[in-house]
């Protein structure tokens, strides 16, 4: 089932506020983002077996300094209409596989999102296992994700066995009187055993728990273990990309501007 506005949530928690801040990145070196801090993932997805990385999408990802770069304190990461090893867009995907990973705490980023039609930018963890546990067992939190031709909504999701791809258990938050394209906005998360608190600038908007996944995950054709809760077990790596096309958002039309950046002043996970 996918649950985008009408899931019912206990609104009365508040965030709690984790001080104990243990990695970050304040983007204050120009150029390259920190490689003891960032890897990338490269191409059309066709090498990693997912080709349209799994989700039809249309862009070659890159690690030129042309779609990720880090300027004036903030990290840019942006989206290209040219033709690129036999794609039409080029954009980056960066990730802390293999150098930073964590089980609980609070990931939060704050970023300035791009626009126009077929424009799809995430914040998002994935369980550090999925090379041999594969997807999606292995799970994934999106702790922000956004298409760019509704730029005043964005939106939280869980991914696991009986609730993933368009069935995953998600759920809208909208800004009044402004948009994600205009300023930046703080997207966070703070996860702990058996609960996924979502927030937008400090504002609790959703609460993930076993339960929940237990009730909206389907049981018709799924795995025997539909439902499962895959989020206490393993530690999860951050991914910061933005995609151009895919099941999503679609495709890029005749108003979609190029290029398209986003634009991330920092990101810390506290504990």
């Amino acid at each position: 089932m996918l649950c985008l506005t009408n899931c019912d949530t206990d609104e009365t928690q508040e965030v709690a506020q984790l001080t104990n801040l243990v990695w970050q990145d304040e983007f204050s070196v120009e150029g390259a983002p920190d490689p003891t801090r960032w890897t990338y993932d490269l191409g059309d997805g066709t090498d990693q077996g997912i080709p349209g990385w799994g989700n039809n999408e249309l862009q070659y990802y890159t690690d030129r300094p042309e779609n990720v770069t880090i300027e004036n304190g903030v990290m840019v990461l942006t989206a290209r209409e040219e033709s690129f090893m036999g794609s039409n867009y080029t954009s980056a995907r960066i990730t802390t596989q293999g150098l930073f990973e964590q089980r609980y705490g609070r990931f939060e980023a704050r970023i300035r999102l791009p626009v126009g039609k077929g424009i799809w930018p995430a914040f998002w963890l994935l369980g550090n296992d999925c090379d041999q546990n594969a997807w999606p067992q292995c799970g994934e939190i999106d702790i922000m994700e956004y298409v760019g031709d509704r730029p005043t909504v964005v939106f939280g999701s869980v991914h696991g066995p009986g609730y993933n791809a368009g069935d995953s258990i998600s759920k809208e938050y909208t800004l009044e009187n402004d948009r994600f394209d205009e300023g930046f906005h703080i997207f966070g998360i703070e996860w702990g055993p058996d609960y996924i608190n979502y927030y937008v600038d400090g504002d609790l908007y959703q609460t993930i728990t076993p339960e929940i996944t237990a009730e909206e995950a389907l049981t018709f054709n799924a795995p025997a273990n539909s439902g499962e809760w895959v989020f206490n077990g393993r530690p999860f790596y951050i991914i910061i990309n933005m995609a151009v096309g895919g099941s999503l958002p679609g495709a890029p039309n005749a108003e979609t501007e190029f290029p398209q950046s986003m634009y991330v002043d920092y990101v810390r996970v506290y504990n």
